[in-house]
């Protein structure tokens, strides 16, 4: 049997035309939408959605492409851009019956909470990026031998055809490296979960390199012309990082100043997947932002 979240609800939720969305819900009170993470689905926020649906009304999708989510095939560089997937997240919230609602991302799924934020600023009330930086700010720091951390973002950023061949010939070896380089404490991935996370990625695999394809070209172009246009997130902001700066280079509280009007930026000790590792303390830090 799967794993689930307990205590939530399942149901496929029509987002676009070819687009139904997987998604969690449980809970009442305020809505927080949750949005996963590479190589991961839903369930990395299976610690902290428990804590929150005490008194939220959780929403915990797997984005367009990921999951049991549908895998559009990708006709062009707006199938998976990060706009397209934040008007995935902002429709799928109305069509449960808010309009209003707080957004919360970590990895690809903070991508798309940041686009959502920028795009839909009368939708998302409060957001929360974890361990991320904004795409354009991410092409900008990456450089010389440290961007060796980011080969994959290289990989699957060549055209169609090449990326998804190599991936697919060994997929479990390769999205299994991710969940093993990037975890402080293994134990917070437990094999069933573990299981899970690669049963996805091998089912979704040129729609997750489609997704990173995107990064690499139109969604630097969205950035751009929001940076350009002084473009920026009017809502409180939480961001919580490791420490990238020591690793490559640079300052990830100023780079995300420069994006967010009230912004509390956090560096903290833990590994990239960090609901899984520290549940309580994210589900702390996202509760404080839900009251500022």
């Amino acid at each position: 049997m799967k794993p689930t979240i307990p205590g939530f609800d399942h149901q496929r939720v029509s987002v676009a035309e070819d687009v139904r969305l997987n998604v969690a819900v449980a809970g009442a009170g305020a809505p927080v939408v949750l949005l996963h993470g590479f190589p991961q689905t839903h369930l990395m926020w299976r610690h902290v959605a428990a804590d929150l649906a005490a008194d939220h009304t959780v929403i915990c999708p797997d984005l367009r492409g990921y999951g049991d989510s549908d895998k559009p095939r990708e006709d062009g560089p707006g199938t998976y851009s990060k706009r397209t997937m934040a008007q995935d997240v902002v429709t799928l919230a109305r069509r449960l019956g808010h309009d209003r609602f707080a957004l919360a991302g970590h990895d690809r799924g903070a991508l798309v909470a940041f686009r959502a934020g920028l795009d839909h600023p009368d939708a998302v009330s409060h957001l929360a990026c974890l361990d991320i930086l904004p795409t354009l700010d991410m092409w900008d720091a990456l450089h010389g031998r440290s961007a060796a951390v980011g080969f994959h973002l290289y990989l699957m950023a060549q055209p169609p055809g090449l990326a998804e061949r190599m991936i697919s010939a060994s997929a479990d070896a390769f999205f299994g490296h991710f969940l093993d380089a990037w975890v402080n404490r293994p134990d917070a991935i437990p094999p069933r979960v573990r299981a899970e996370y690669l049963r996805a990625c091998r089912a979704a695999v040129p729609s997750i390199v489609a997704d990173y394809r995107a990064s690499a070209g139109i969604d630097v172009e969205h950035d751009e012309t929001d940076r350009a246009a002084g473009h920026r997130l009017s809502m409180p902001v939480t961001v919580l990082q490791q420490d990238w700066g020591a690793a490559l280079g640079f300052d990830a509280g100023a780079l995300w100043e420069s994006w967010a009007d009230d912004l509390r930026h956090a560096t903290v000790p833990y590994g990239h997947f960090m609901a899984e590792e520290a549940p309580a303390d994210v589900a702390k830090a996202l509760r404080e932002l839900l009251h500022r």
